[in-house]
């Protein structure tokens, strides 16, 4: 079983085990220009509804199924899924599975950018996947709604991890129909948990930093940004940290579009 955090070094000489399905959540066109070789491509909007406001939410059990057919699931499968961005779009695919109630996955350390970094072989070639069976039960304990979070406003047991950045939470770039924070809520932008000086890695002192914010402090800890897509990776970064973590895949899109969701809004006052 491979470690929740893998590095390149360590997936690389594990190409083409059998055992072991690399995920590709790269932009559609990166992808065809270069991917690790024998790695499946998801397209990112494969993994969210589209549905406005909250378009960032679950797709529903049908087309999840699709998708998870489409790779050659199985439950023996050991995941590895990375992207070009710093873990986002990796994450979020994690998160997906553990709501399918699978846990063999891992994040591949720094993604495209660190592989490429490190030298190691990059094809176009598109590899044949065979569809399988798949039968699909969502595992809510892994997923926050809009009423969860509400709810968590009055339980000092549930800390609100806002991934987004500090203009955003502080009101001053709105993408909603109002801008703001969920009150209460810590701000650690999904950036600040990435090494620009080792080709995106996570960041080594990660501990530190999730302490220093206090998230660590909690019972239970919600992560979310706009659409869940950054928060995806602040969800493994909980997992990897130990922490039990959920993600509000409604996000602000859902929260900031809804007249009636308490907000803080700094830049209001």
């Amino acid at each position: 079983m491979l470690p929740l955090l893998v590095e390149p070094e360590t997936l690389a000489p594990l190409l083409g085990n059998e055992g072991i399905a690399i995920i590709d959540l790269c932009a559609d066109e990166n992808y065809h220009q270069n991917h690790i070789p024998g790695a499946i491509h998801v397209s990112p909007m494969e993994l969210v509804s589209g549905v406005r406001p909250a378009v960032g939410k679950l797709p529903p059990v049908d087309r999840l199924k699709n998708l998870f057919s489409r790779i050659g699931y199985s439950r023996e499968k050991h995941f590895v899924a990375y992207d070009d961005e710093g873990g986002g779009w990796a994450g979020r695919f994690l998160w997906t599975l553990n709501v399918i109630g699978h846990e063999g996955g891992s994040l591949l350390n720094g993604g495209l950018i660190a592989w490429d970094a490190a030298n190691l072989p990059l094809t176009n070639e598109i590899p044949a996947v065979t569809p399988t069976d798949v039968d699909i039960t969502i595992h809510p304990d892994r997923i926050a709604e809009k009423e969860d979070v509400l709810n968590s406003l009055q339980d000092n047991r549930i800390q609100i991890w806002d991934a987004r950045s500090a203009e955003e939470y502080a009101g001053t770039k709105v993408v909603a129909d109002r801008g703001g924070h969920i009150p209460g809520a810590i701000n650690l932008d999904w950036l600040d948990l990435m090494d620009r000086d080792r080709a995106l890695r996570l960041r080594e002192d990660l501990s530190a930093v999730i302490h220093d914010k206090g998230l660590d402090t909690a019972e239970t800890v919600i992560t979310h940004c706009q659409t869940h897509h950054r928060s995806g990776l602040c969800y493994f970064v909980g997992r990897l940290l130990g922490l039990n973590i959920k993600a509000y895949h409604g996000s602000w899109s859902e929260w900031g579009n809804d007249p009636d969701t308490p907000i803080d809004n700094p830049a209001a006052d």
